[in-house]
Order: C-alpha cells, then sequence, then structure tokens
C-alpha cells in the first residue's frame, strides 16, 4: 500500500510538473532615455509571473523572462505603456506620459510637461 501511494505521488509530480510551462525570453523595444527610465520600467514588471526584466538604456532593448502560464506578453506591454512608456506594440497613454520627469520624455512631438 505505501508504494502504490508513493507511486500515486510521483505520479501527480510529473504531471504537475510537466503541465507548468517553462520560462520564455523575449526581446524587444521600449522606449525611454535614463537610468530613471530603467528603474521605472523594471519596477512596473515587478510582478507575478515575471521572472526578470532589464532595460538597457542605450538599445531600448528590454529582456524579459516570464511564466507564460501566469502572464501574458501582452500584459507585459500593457504594464510598461501604464508606466508612461511606449514599446513595439503598446503605445502609453498620453496623461501618463505628460506626468514623467522631462529627463525621459522620448516622444518627438511638441509635448510639455504638465505637473
Amino acid at each position: 500500500m505505501k508504494n502504490i501511494i508513493v507511486l500515486l505521488l510521483a505520479i501527480f509530480s510529473l504531471m504537475a510538473f510537466s503541465s507548468a510551462k517553462k520560462p520564455v525570453i523575449v526581446k524587444f523595444k521600449v522606449f525611454g532615455n535614463c537610468p530613471q527610465c530603467k528603474e521605472r520600467i523594471e519596477t512596473a514588471l515587478d510582478v507575478k509571473g515575471v521572472k526578470s526584466a532589464d532595460w538597457n538604456v542605450d538599445t531600448k532593448i528590454i529582456e524579459v523572462v516570464y511564466s507564460p502560464d501566469k502572464i501574458t506578453i501582452e500584459k507585459i506591454h500593457q504594464l510598461i505603456a501604464d508606466c508612461g512608456h511606449d514599446t513595439e506594440k503598446t503605445k502609453a497613454p498620453d496623461k501618463v506620459y505628460l506626468k514623467l520627469p522631462d529627463c525621459c520624455m522620448y516622444r518627438d512631438n511638441d509635448f510639455t510637461h504638465h505637473d
């Protein structure tokens, strides 16, 4: 009986492990300018399902390691946009973008900073 219980636990463990999706690594462009942008962008992705996020100030490329069974790539783009930064797929709302510090303004439009 003890062997059957151990065998069943092992089978259930394997099933649970095999059904979990492996982490995915993606890279894409996120617009920003400075170390403040880097901190804001990476902090926006400090959520369940994102294992790591590293945005390069010079290349404007972010590398995100995430669990697709916990968060979608669309949600990742939206979280970045919601903190004021455009991505390849999602534009930040103007009202959020306009609240960024002047050094973080990356759009070519004639936006002015409003407090």
